[in-house]
Parts: C-alpha cells; sequence; structure tokens
C-alpha cells in the first residue's frame, strides 16, 4: 500500500494506493456512509458491499443526467442522510462524477471519496474534483470543482473489467503522455495492452504514474484559468462526438486526439501524428473517422472551453509537450471542414 496526501487551495485529499476495498472502514464509519455503486459493479462484487448503506443505479453515460441525482438525493432522505454522513462512489466515472455532485449540493456540501474500479477512473475520473451531469448532447455542462476527501485503488477491480474497458482507460493514458511524458509514450510504445493486462505490477505503476501526473497539473492549475487546461487535449473534438455517435469515452477521445494531431501541424508545426495514430491503433482504439463535420462543429462551439468567440485548443508542439491556442470560432470551423 502507498500513501500519499496532496493539498488544494482549500482542502487536501488522501491516496490510498495499490489497497484494499475492506481498508475502506479505516476511513470512514459503515454506519455514517453511503456508498454508491452501480448495477454491473454491485453484480460483480456483492460481497464487498455486505455490511454497508448501498445506493445501486443504472449503469452507464445515459444515467448522468439530473434525474439521477434526483432520485439519489430522494433516497438519502429516505435514509436519513445528514450532514455527518460521508458518502462514496465505488464505480467508473459515471459514478464518481455523480457522487462528487451529489455530495457537493446536498444539505450544502457533504464529505465524500472514491473507490474508481475502471482503468479511466483510476487514471482520470475520480481525480481533480470535477463532479457534474450532462445535459442533452452536451457532457459535464452543469457540475462544481471540489476535490475528494480521499481516494482508495483496489487494483481486485481490474479483473472483472471487460476489454472494451481497460481499452477506454488506455486512451486517457495515452493522452497523460502527449501532454506531460514523453518517456511513458515511449514505454507505451514499446508495451501493449496484453503486457498491461497480464502484469500485476506494470498496471499497478502505470496507474499510479498516470494518477499522480494528473493530481500535479490540477494542483498547480485547480480551476482550469491556465495549465489544467492541457488535460482536455482530444476533449473538445471528442465530447462533441462522444454523445452523438454513441462512442466510449476513450474511443471519443481518441479520435478527438487524432484531429488535434491534424489540428497541431496547422497550428505548431507539429510532425508526430503518426506516431500517435500508431500508438492509439495499437492499443485498439479509432482513430481517423467520418462524421459530419457541421453537425459536430454546432456542438463543438458551446462547448465549456468556449469564451466568446475563441475556444481555447489544446494541441501539441511535440510528444510530451502541449500548449493552449486561442482558436476564433471562424478559423476552427474552417479547420474541422478541412479535415
Amino acid at each position: 500500500m502507498k500513501h500519499f496526501n496532496y493539498k488544494f487551495s482549500n482542502s487536501s485529499t488522501d491516496y490510498y494506493l495499490a489497497n484494499s476495498i475492506s481498508y475502506l472502514k479505516k476511513i470512514t464509519n459503515p454506519n455514517a456512509t453511503v456508498l454508491i455503486t452501480d448495477e454491473n459493479v454491485y453484480n460483480a462484487n456483492t460481497k464487498r458491499f455486505r455490511g454497508w448503506n448501498t445506493i445501486i443505479l443504472k449503469p452507464g453515460e445515459g444515467y448522468k443526467v439530473q434525474a439521477t441525482l434526483d432520485a439519489v438525493i430522494e433516497k438519502m432522505l429516505e435514509m436519513e442522510a445528514d450532514r455527518k454522513t460521508t458518502l462514496v462512489g465505488v464505480g467508473g466515472g459515471v459514478v464518481t462524477d455523480i457522487t462528487g455532485y451529489v455530495a457537493s449540493v446536498y444539505m450544502r456540501g457533504l464529505r465524500f471519496g472514491f473507490v474508481p474500479t475502471s482503468l479511466l477512473a483510476m487514471v482520470d475520473a475520480s481525480i481533480g474534483g470535477k463532479n457534474g451531469i450532462d445535459v442533452g448532447l452536451f457532457k459535464n455542462m452543469v457540475g462544481v470543482i471540489r476535490q475528494p476527501s480521499f481516494i482508495l485503488h483496489d487494483m481486485i477491480f481490474l479483473n472483472t473489467l471487460p476489454r472494451i474497458e481497460w481499452e477506454n482507460g488506455f486512451a486517457e493514458i495515452i493522452k497523460h503522455a502527449c501532454i506531460k511524458d514523453a518517456a511513458m509514450f515511449a514505454e507505451l510504445e514499446k508495451n501493449s495492452l496484453k503486457t498491461y493486462r497480464g502484469r500485476q505490477k506494470s498496471i499497478c505503476e502505470l496507474v499510479q504514474r498516470n494518477a499522480i501526473l494528473k493530481t500535479k497539473v490540477v494542483q498547480r492549475d485547480e480551476f482550469e484559468k491556465g495549465k489544467r487546461r492541457l488535460l482536455n487535449f482530444g476533449h473538445t473534438l471528442g465530447h462533441a462526438l462522444e454523445n452523438q455517435y454513441e462512442l466510449s469515452h476513450g474511443q471519443a477521445i481518441s479520435i478527438g486526439m487524432t484531429y488535434a494531431c491534424l489540428i497541431s501541424e496547422q497550428l505548431t508545426g507539429f510532425r508526430q501524428t503518426n506516431k500517435v495514430v500508431y500508438v492509439l491503433e495499437k492499443y485498439n482504439l479509432p482513430t481517423y473517422a467520418s462524421f459530419n463535420k457541421q453537425k459536430v462543429f454546432d456542438v463543438l462551439k458551446l462547448d465549456k472551453k468556449r469564451e466568446k468567440k475563441e475556444m481555447n485548443y489544446v494541441v501539441l508542439e511535440k510528444i510530451g509537450k502541449a500548449v493552449v491556442k486561442s482558436i476564433s470560432l471562424k478559423q476552427l470551423e474552417h479547420i474541422i471542414q478541412s479535415l
């Protein structure tokens, strides 16, 4: 087990990495705690929920909406949850997003923590304090930035994770390598999904490396005024594709990164698109795709990263070094139409 504490602007988060969910009882009192999970995680790990008050959600991004939030709050009222209650999200990114958001608004704020069960949630979704819900086609349009009190990793959950969810998580791992860690990119280039799925030590080290990389970026810019924007590499176009084409998050972000590389060629002279595409495809992620460019742009132009008539777009100068470019919507529309 590894224990780290990371401080943020007005809070701190304890990380319990390579641990066991049984340790949760030492972090929070089961009698004053409500676990939030989904049907898939609960059914695959029923024994681990024994002795805990649990709310079980329908699985999937389609349920990351206001109606789910309302249902959770009603259930908590039935359970007589009060300001001393701790909420713990045990699941993937949808579960952690909803848990963090409910905890931030119920009775004006409860203590909360996460036990991420998917690779994507371990390396990305549970970290950084962004919690929220989707509105129509717009991902994470409503939410808050509030840090969890703790994050606990139990790698045993990855044993029941379907292959597609491993691929989903590797999209964010490849993203981190592209924007901040050229050495990790070289490691990903050399290895494969089979390597990491077959070696517990390798995936454990990779998860920790990514969790710490993202945490340090967030620490320096918690409320996304500058450097934290780099974590959006591939996400502007990716989010516009995700709900329109019923793609998984990883698939959409992978396509988004591919086209962000092409946009980088135009804006920074980036010359390593083929390398990025090679690694994405090596981890069975989609790259080039046909899509309705006008429809996608119409969703993209209302993205949260827009400021008036400019979009903050993350591009690469080289693998391991990303920058944010402010592009006029007119220019961005022209670039997307030309892709």
